[in-house]
């Protein structure tokens, strides 16, 4: 997709948001260089949500104002890697997760802000606390579900529980490089794989399989009621290369 097909496609996905989700929102810059990421070599920012408060006597959801950015170059530095990659699916789950971190902002709430949020979760997780298995999610989206938190990355897949059966191994892509690990005996209905060797740090990659909702009832049950969600640990070791038949 060439740079104006990028921009009125970006345009058009971003007016066709309902208004009340873009509120605060001055509006959207799409820009043509590829933004590589400060911290991990082959991976690219697709888009930020750049936000400050307007000076006022007093703060609050009101004064705040972000403006969300698309880098097209970046968008086609994956693209050129992935044959599968999908621009308009991408287009769109870029906007939304960059306008969510606007809206946490409008909450005014420390325990709703991105990155924080996450390390927080994080730091419940590894003490055996409860925790919000799509936690990770507040991090930052650096390729398609794919996100960071700090120095681990988290790479997202759905799956089924007889398609994970019947799999003998996963595969997983990073910096221009494709891995497998042996498949987890179970799924669950959120399950990490931490690659504990195979795969240079930083960053530290962890696969997190979802298990893919049967109907939109499940899915709004799992997002109202968190603790019912079965989560499930395990780790891997990663080989370079496709997995076998």
């Amino acid at each position: 997709m060439d740079f104006d097909a990028f921009e009125r496609a970006s345009h058009k996905v971003f007016e066709g948001i309902p208004q009340r989700y873009r509120e605060g929102v001055a509006g959207l810059v799409v820009r043509r260089d590829p933004v590589p990421h400060p911290r991990f070599s082959g991976i690219y920012t697709l888009g930020e949500c750049v936000t400050e408060a307007y000076p006022s006597d007093w703060s609050g959801p009101e004064t705040v104002r972000s403006m969300v950015l698309l880098h097209w170059g970046s968008f086609r530095s994956l693209a050129r890697a992935d044959s599968t990659f999908d621009w308009r699916e991408q287009i769109w789950e870029t906007l939304t997760h960059e306008l969510r971190h606007h809206l946490e902002s409008l909450a005014d709430r420390d325990d709703l802000h991105g990155v924080d949020y996450a390390m927080e979760q994080t730091f419940l997780r590894d003490e055996g606390q409860e925790f919000a298995p799509d936690y990770y999610r507040h991090g930052d989206r650096i390729g398609p579900g794919v996100y960071a938190v700090e120095d681990e990355v988290y790479i997202e897949q759905q799956w089924t529980a007889s398609a994970l059966a019947a799999a003998r191994d996963l595969r997983f892509s990073w910096a221009d490089r494709t891995y497998r690990v042996a498949a987890p005996a179970e799924l669950g209905d959120v399950h990490f794989v931490v690659v504990a060797e195979g795969v240079p740090a930083p960053p530290f990659l962890e696969l997190v399989l979802v298990r893919r909702p049967a109907s939109w009832r499940e899915r709004i049950r799992r997002a109202l009621r968190p603790s019912a969600v079965r989560v499930l640990e395990s780790e891997a070791v990663a080989e370079p290369g496709k997995p076998s038949n």
